[in-house]
């Protein structure tokens, strides 16, 4: 039966009574927490927070990382009809005291004494705030529980009393409030309903294979709408959830969990295949060959992947060879269990896509936003066209306005933005439509394909659009580099900022002869200069004149979500890296043009 609302998941979730229902690391191994135990401390917990004043649409904020305590305060919080209010936990303590000070939160549960304490210091800026609750810290003071004070002293709320507040929840009430990342400016707070997230997931039910006898490494964060939707997915199906340690520990946790199934954004899979190809260039000229062999091998057989049919004669007796020589040994990174994945958040580089398809490796790109609940459209088994991000999910649809913003329609289309009246008007029109800023076209088959971001669209000065994240796509298809952000608004001709893969640039220049322990001197060594016009030159192909790159600067440190550079789901923050790289930005323009002057 489908769930009506998100509170309805604790009672579907029950009768699968699993003892492995969440996994989460503790001193250096994996630990389980049955169904029963996670159920019992949901019931715990909601009796704390009925306890502390907390009603029916009052705000709870969390503060903190992917781990069993997210579902627990989750659960409690939805159970009992009131708004969960995620907050990064990358953010300062100044971003966090925002958010929980505009939506209005009275109680916040927060991971880690530092995080805590940097609140507490700044705490008149949160005047509504009634109660800090601290997640795997100590208290500092009397006033202040830990969350396992909550648990291990307060009774359970009785189940009939949890399903009778349940069932007093409307599908139209709001769940939650997810913060918008701020790529352009402060978070704004997106209002999600009940029906907005359930009707999403169970819509998705229908296009992804998720199954119980699944184990699923959760590891984008539970503080943005793409994890946290599909975790409600794996508890709708009784999935197994096991939460990596970090973003950073992911190929390590890969191992320790062995999953079947996860979702990611194209940045994980960037390195991935990064890595794989930096094995690769250290590897014998013999296991080169047979790797670039079993490549085009995957490249002849790919339309047969993409319809999970095996090829008919000697391609199918290749393609199998392949996957023993090469790709079966990629699933083996994985942990060995792999069926199956999606990735969502920013656009899969068509030739990471088809890398790991042909390897067998199943990757359904989809697309949504926060505002979205999040899922729009997803490729699904039977049903995949590269270069798209698939066909509307059941209850959405598409279209595309006259200047190429897609627009779309259904149940789980956002409320509005909390207390910003004129920027949901600009987001939802008179018609109901939600205006998505993103640009792209639909084919005779019902696929979207995106194009770009409306609001980065860059306007050369000489007044040509330029599309950035296709030409970034095609510099990233490199080995040799990791990160690109093309520049050039109202500039006479477009530049780019480059941060190389140095896995396999530093196996390169070894292999040259170029010293590697100094990245500044390595990427001013005049060979590896000419690697990478080589490597801009082969990006620049069949680009229009006005899209070439003609000029860029190689940069010793990557992009980071610490550094400020990314959004928590890896989104280059454009306006952050125009304003922090503006002198290096300049001086790319200067040497450009002098050079074309000389």
């Amino acid at each position: 039966m489908a769930i009506r609302t998100l509170a309805d998941l604790l009672f579907v979730l029950e009768p699968y009574d699993k003892p492995d229902c969440l996994l989460h690391k503790v001193d250096g191994s994996y630990r389980a927490v049955s169904t029963r135990e996670l159920v019992d401390r949901v019931q715990r917990v909601a009796t704390s927070l009925i306890e502390f004043g907390i009603e029916p649409g009052n705000r709870v904020a969390l503060m903190a990382e992917n781990g069993p305590h997210w579902p627990i305060v989750d659960f409690a919080t939805l159970g009992i009809g009131a708004v969960l209010v995620p907050v990064y936990p990358t953010l300062t303590s100044d971003q966090a005291a925002y958010v929980i000070n505009d939506c209005g939160a009275e109680i916040a549960l927060v991971q880690g004494r530092d995080r805590l304490d940097a609140l507490l210091e700044i705490r008149n800026d949160m005047p509504a705030i009634k109660r800090f609750i601290v997640i795997e810290g100590e208290s500092p003071n009397a006033d202040i529980k830990t969350l396992d004070d909550l648990i291990r002293d307060s009774d359970p709320m009785p189940m009939e009393e949890l399903r009778e507040r349940a069932d007093r929840i409307s599908p139209e009430d709001l769940a939650t409030f997810i913060y918008t990342s701020g790529t352009t400016g402060k978070p704004k707070g997106v209002m999600l309903t009940h029906e907005n997230i359930a009707s999403n997931v169970e819509a998705n039910l229908t296009c992804l294979e998720i199954r119980g006898h699944q184990t699923a490494l959760s590891f984008l964060p539970l503080s943005h709408s793409f994890e946290r939707t599909i975790d409600y997915i794996y508890f709708r199906q009784g999935v197994s959830i096991a939460y990596a340690e970090s973003v950073q520990t992911v190929a390590q946790n890969f191992g320790d969990v062995r999953p079947h199934v996860f979702v990611s954004v194209p940045r994980i899979y960037e390195k991935l295949l990064a890595g794989v190809r930096g094995n690769v260039s250290k590897s014998s000229p013999l296991e080169q060959k047979i790797f670039r062999w079993a490549e085009n091998v995957a490249k002849e057989a790919l339309p047969y992947r993409l319809a999970r049919r095996t090829p008919p004669g000697l391609l199918g007796i290749k393609l199998k060879l392949a996957d023993k020589l090469v790709f079966n040994k990629i699933k083996e990174r994985l942990g060995g269990r792999f069926e199956v994945a999606t990735s969502g958040g920013a656009p899969l580089a068509r030739d990471v896509a088809e890398f790991f398809w042909g390897a067998g490796i199943e990757i359904y790109e989809g697309y949504g936003l926060s505002e979205t609940s999040p899922v729009l459209t997803v490729n699904r088994p039977g049903s995949v066209k590269m270069g798209t991000v698939g066909r509307a999910i059941p209850g959405v649809t598409l279209r595309i306005a006259e200047d190429g913003e897609i627009l779309a329609k259904g149940p789980n289309i956002m409320q509005g933005y909390y207390n910003l009246p004129e920027k949901t008007a600009e987001a939802i029109d008179s018609q109901g439509w939600f205006h998505t800023g993103d640009i792209g076209e639909i084919d005779d088959d019902g696929f979207l394909k995106i194009t770009d971001r409306k609001k980065e669209i860059i306007v050369n000065a000489y007044g040509k659009n330029v599309a950035p994240a296709p030409i970034e796509g095609r510099l990233k298809a490199s080995q040799y580099i990791e990160q690109a952000v093309v520049i050039g608004d109202r500039r006479k001709f477009l530049s780019a900022l480059l941060v190389p893969d140095f896995v396999t640039l530093e196996v390169w220049a070894s292999n040259q002869g170029i010293a590697r322990d100094d990245r500044a001197a390595l990427l001013a060594d005049s060979r590896v200069q000419q690697l990478f016009v080589e490597e801009v030159e082969r990006a620049n192909e069949k680009l229009a004149k006005h899209e070439k790159i003609r000029a860029w600067e190689l940069l010793p440190d990557e992009f980071t979500i610490e550094s400020g550079e990314l959004t928590p789901t890896q989104k280059i923050k454009r306006r952050i890296i125009n304003q922090k790289y503006g002198e290096i930005i300049e001086q790319v323009y200067r040497d450009a043009e002098a050079e074309r002057s000389a």
